[in-house]
């Protein structure tokens, strides 16, 4: 097996003779990635806009539960689909130097499955965001967030339920969901702006039954639909585990070969959120020499954030409380939420201490990985998750 310096250099040079269509595409490797989610759009999550939630008292907790019991759910959606992301926001994104969104969707957008109560209709918006992106100068990697019978029971799955994917026909169907993306966006006529497909967001093979093998033959699957479709590159995500746990699957040189998305956390333990602001810089670089080394592919950290506390409302879930303030069953208090959830209410201090804690992820992620897709673009009251407030705010790193 090669070592990842060795491996990067070829497939470095693989793509500087690459074909024309190829040239167009995103230079993985020599660029890094330096780009931003737009979450909690074609995939709710309750965190990122609590108002949709909060006025159902508990009985909607996900995208499936707002479905399945309110019954303007639909122009709900309509509404929130029309108007969470626009054009400038895109514009905005490109201005301040990031070159690519990664766009979180669900499998409901494009076909439901076994009687399920999603509604369907933020296919139309995937287009919109691509014309976008087109006409800002970003690329863009469509991820499939959301799978039949979830595929990790989180509600950024769409449905907060025991992960059942995998079992009966889920993957078939998944499969097929694969295709219809990838025989529109996968061909060379979206060359110029689609810079990955991504197979599916965190399957949480720990609690998957099959568990990696499984998980394997989808992606295996999947990579094969896709390159059929044209020269599209290929995300699979880590599932939790050390990248070079997939060293030998899906190896090659340039769309030959996947990328690996691996997701970077500190918050969702009790010993994270213990941790001083200090002790989270060198937890960047003590927790990227573990899986920063010797893995045969790209790896793009396709989630991280500046949160150094678990103080979002619904983080955890929808009333599960946090960690930080001790309102999560099992946890201790570290300190009040209440000085984080409002940035202006942050010390210059804390300000500081988040630009370090950015500063060190970036670092780490252009040095140990081929860059970074910070989450999220905005949300409606957790700045340490909020790209817009961070800049808007004097907190992000110039």
């Amino acid at each position: 097996m090669w070592g990842s310096k060795a491996l990067l250099t070829a497939l470095a040079v693989a793509s500087a003779a690459a074909s024309p269509i190829e040239k167009r595409q995103f230079s993985y490797g020599s660029t890094p990635v330096r780009g931003v989610n737009i979450g909690g759009w074609l995939v709710l999550e309750p965190w990122i806009t609590p108002s949709i939630f909060t006025p159902y008292g508990g009985s909607v907790v996900d995208e499936w539960t707002l479905c399945e019991n309110v019954a303007d759910a639909a122009s709900i959606l309509q509404s929130h689909w029309a108007s969470w992301v626009s054009l400038s926001d895109f514009q905005k994104i490109a201005d301040n130097g990031f070159n690519l969104v990664r766009i979180p969707i669900g499998y409901w957008a494009y076909q439901k499955y076994d009687g399920d109560p999603y509604i369907q209709g933020a296919a139309d918006y995937l287009d919109s965001a691509i014309s976008w992106a087109r006409q800002t100068g970003l690329k863009v990697w469509i991820d499939l967030h959301g799978a039949p019978l979830s595929q990790n029971g989180f509600d950024n799955s769409g449905h907060l339920s025991t992960p059942e994917w995998t079992t009966d026909d889920s993957i078939d169907q998944t499969l097929s969901v694969i295709s219809q993306i990838a025989q529109k966006y996968g061909t060379s006529s979206y060359s110029d702006v689609i810079a990955g497909i991504e197979l599916l967001n965190e399957p949480l093979i720990q609690s998957l039954p099959g568990g990696k093998s499984a998980v394997q033959g989808y992606y295996e699957s999947g990579f094969g639909i896709v390159r059929d479709s044209g020269n599209s590159y290929v995300v699979i995500h880590d599932g939790f585990l050390n990248p070079s746990a997939w060293d030998g699957v899906l190896t090659g040189s340039g769309t030959s070969g996947a990328i690996i998305d691996h997701h970077e956390y500190q918050v969702f333990s009790d010993g994270g959120v213990a941790l001083t602001p200090a002790e989270h810089v060198s937890e960047v670089w003590t927790s990227a020499n573990t899986w920063g080394n010797g893995y045969d592919k790209f790896v793009i950290v396709g989630e991280w954030s500046a949160a150094m506390t678990d103080c979002a409302p619904y983080l955890n879930g929808y009333g599960t409380g946090a960690r930080y303030d001790g309102t999560y069953s099992g946890s201790s208090y570290v300190g009040s939420c209440s000085a984080i959830d409002n940035i202006g209410s942050w010390s210059s201090d804390y300000k500081s201490d988040t630009t370090n804690y950015i500063s060190a992820q970036i670092s780490a992620f252009e040095s140990k990985a081929q860059g970074w897709i910070f989450w999220n673009f905005k949300t409606e009251n957790a700045p340490e998750w909020d790209l817009f407030q961070l800049l808007d705010n004097g907190v992000w790193p110039s």
